[in-house]
């Protein structure tokens, strides 16, 4: 897919990831961008931003949970810009627990990284069949493909991300509809660096596992895999290889894994 003349919507846009690729989508000359996030003054920042480089977009209030707020956000697209040609379901969770994390806590992780796929699959994929066109990226991450110590919630239902991404790319890309899952290692995000800082066993194995990367970076990677329409998108490219390696010897990985997590 190539990004002119697209209209693109992003969840989770105010911050991080999702602000950078709504900017570069911009750039490289989408048609209209909605930058949705639950923080409103985030979201209306960064549309300002693409408004004031020249680009065209809006800024909208939603939770990504909600499949309403989902329906409003494509409704929104099509008033101001036209039809969705590229969904990206972006906001995401983590939480830092195990397998004891409160009831809560893996109930929100369920809702927000997995379930808003669901719910925007649901969404977007009725005009995108009658169109016979469109592109749903769902942002999983690397710990969906290798797991992650220390933040069982997490890496359960990145797994599950990429499972779905992977069901839909295979019942939709003959009917024209084409699904890239995002998985990136260590960003320097709000999600991530307080972990760090904090001495997480979880943040503390992303980060050595692989250099950091810069929202930027990853925004440009997810711009070349659309223009690819690869199914993963790894922005750090010792991910390949690892999940590679994973596949071929998955007792060694265990217990490497276990010992980072120690």
């Amino acid at each position: 897919m190539e990004l002119t003349g697209r209209v693109v919507v992003l969840t989770g846009a105010a911050h991080g990831i999702g602000a950078a690729m709504a900017r570069r989508f911009a750039a490289g000359g989408a048609a209209g961008v909605v930058v949705s996030d639950v923080d409103a003054e985030g979201a209306a920042r960064v549309a300002g931003e693409i408004t004031a480089a020249g680009g065209r977009a809006v800024a909208a209030t939603a939770d990504a949970t909600s499949k309403k707020d989902l329906k409003a956000l494509v409704a929104t697209a099509r008033a101001e810009f036209g039809p969705v040609d590229l969904f990206c379901a972006n906001a995401g969770a983590a939480f830092g627990t195990g397998v004891h994390a409160a009831d809560e806590q893996w109930a929100k992780s369920w809702e927000i990284n997995v379930l808003q796929h669901v719910h925007a699959a649901q969404v977007v994929l009725p005009a995108m069949l009658a169109r016979g066109e469109g592109y749903l990226l769902i942002t999983a991450s690397a710990a969906g493909l290798l797991g992650t110590p220390g933040d069982a919630p997490y890496s359960v239902t990145k797994h599950a991300a990429v499972g779905l991404a992977e069901w839909l790319a295979i019942t939709y890309r003959p009917r024209g509809v084409r699904v890239s899952a995002l998985c990136p290692l260590g960003v320097r995000t709000a999600l991530l660096e307080p972990g760090i800082a904090a001495g997480h066993p979880a943040a503390l194995a992303i980060a050595k596992a692989a250099p950091l990367l810069e929202p930027e970076d990853v925004a440009e990677a997810v711009v070349h895999g659309l223009g690819t329409e690869e199914f993963l998108i790894l922005p750090h490219e010792s991910v390949r290889e690892s999940f590679a390696r994973k596949a071929g010897a998955v007792e060694q990985w265990i217990d490497e894994m276990a010992v980072q997590g120690g």
